[in-house]
């Protein structure tokens, strides 16, 4: 995509977030697109083009009422939201519509009114192929590529519990947070054991929740009331559906060449980068973001954020909002990531990082299956 050509215009999360049992699914769809709508100041028959995952784009245009003339219901996890802004950029570029509606909402804590199909199941391929040895959802299979990452680079079981620590720092610094208590290596080491090595604090939350996001022609941004976010690059991949078949445990391709991508596209450097979102559902996977996407040489992600790196005050401020462990995971987090970096641009942020120019928005879609990697400025030029 041309860099700068397309901005996010508007962009809103549900009005609660957490516990929700008073809406359905598509109704936290239909919340988050109408504040979205409102933050950029238009109505909803602007809307020309809708992209969404986990909520048919059918079912969610003529619940709103909308006639789009493009639409993507492209869904490979959590990243799916990076991907839509990819498409939804490429679109609007190509001209095949002007003003795009991205939505997320999911009941993951109060299941009300969600979609009947939720994937998985016996009959998927990992359900064929892994479940009988017993490494079936989240919390069993990913555990799996970490434990030969730990042996393989020397990672501790103390670096990995940091990474909650960190994410609950910068929590407490967030009302909207769940979880805004601080916490200590030694507090989330000793919780409730989920699948080993991951205790209760390494794994994401459970929430009810969901956002959306305005883009159109970046020369139009002028005539809307909150600061344009400009899309500086933009990137995607998938790997496998299987954990047992990645090339390598110990890095996620989706993530080196979704990343790769991003950045050529942007014509970056990582010392540019001000701000970095990296989906975290479970505690290690900022470990293999930061290392494929360059920050960090392979196996030294662990000490770089002990050493607080990524901690309030670090160099490279990392999942500021609190991310998937403290501050919000309704299921497909990334929408989430997009609105704290889309915050930090707009300089809105509860825990604010001054003079912020650049942040790298990184998701990854089941257990290392896809990924997306959006690059955005609110610098014009």
């Amino acid at each position: 995509m041309r860099r700068n050509s397309v901005s996010i215009v508007g962009a809103a999360e549900t009005t609660d977030l957490g516990k929700i049992p008073g809406l359905s699914q598509i109704q936290l769809h239909a919340d988050a697109a109408l504040n979205a709508i409102a933050d950029a100041g238009l109505k909803l028959s602007d809307i020309d083009g809708i992209a969404t995952a986990g909520e048919s784009p059918t079912n969610l245009s003529h619940y709103l009422g909308l006639v789009p003339t493009w639409v993507d219901g492209t869904s490979v996890g959590g990243c799916s939201f990076m991907l839509h802004v990819r498409h939804a950029a490429a679109a609007i570029n190509e001209g095949l519509c002007n003003t795009v509606l991205i939505t997320h909402g999911e009941s993951g804590r109060s299941n009300v009114g969600r979609s009947a199909f939720r994937g998985g199941g016996r009959s998927t391929i990992p359900g064929q192929f892994e479940g009988p040895y017993g490494g079936m959802g989240p919390t069993t299979s990913f555990t799996l590529p970490f434990l030969r990452y730990m042996k393989d680079t020397g990672t501790t079981a103390e670096q990995l519990a940091m990474v909650a620590v960190v994410q609950r720092a910068w929590a407490t610094k967030n009302p909207r947070a769940t979880l805004q208590t601080p916490t200590t290596v030694e507090e989330v080491m000793n919780d409730r054991m989920i699948a080993y090595p991951f205790t209760k604090s390494e794994c994401c939350l459970v929430t009810d929740g969901g956002g959306a996001l305005i883009l159109t022609r970046a020369e139009r941004a002028k005539d809307f009331p909150n600061k344009p976010v400009y899309i500086l690059g933009t990137g995607e991949s998938v790997e496998t559906p299987m954990i047992s078949q990645m090339e390598d445990f110990t890095t996620s391709r989706a993530f080196r060449v979704s990343g790769q991508k991003a950045f050529e596209e942007s014509g970056i450097t990582h010392k540019d980068v001000d701000h970095l979102m990296i989906y975290d559902a479970f505690a290690h996977l900022p470990f293999y973001g930061l290392e494929d996407l360059g920050f960090c040489k392979k196996g030294e992600a662990g000490a770089f954020i002990w050493e607080q790196n990524t901690a309030p005050g670090g160099s490279l401020p990392l999942n500021t909002n609190g991310g998937g462990l403290s501050y919000m995971h309704s299921g497909m987090y990334g929408m989430y990531a997009l609105q704290e970096s889309v915050r930090q641009m707009r300089g809105t942020a509860a825990a604010q990082i001054a003079d912020a120019k650049i942040s790298v928005c990184h998701g990854v879609g089941g257990m290392f299956a896809a990924s997306g990697t959006i690059v955005m400025t609110n610098d014009p030029a």
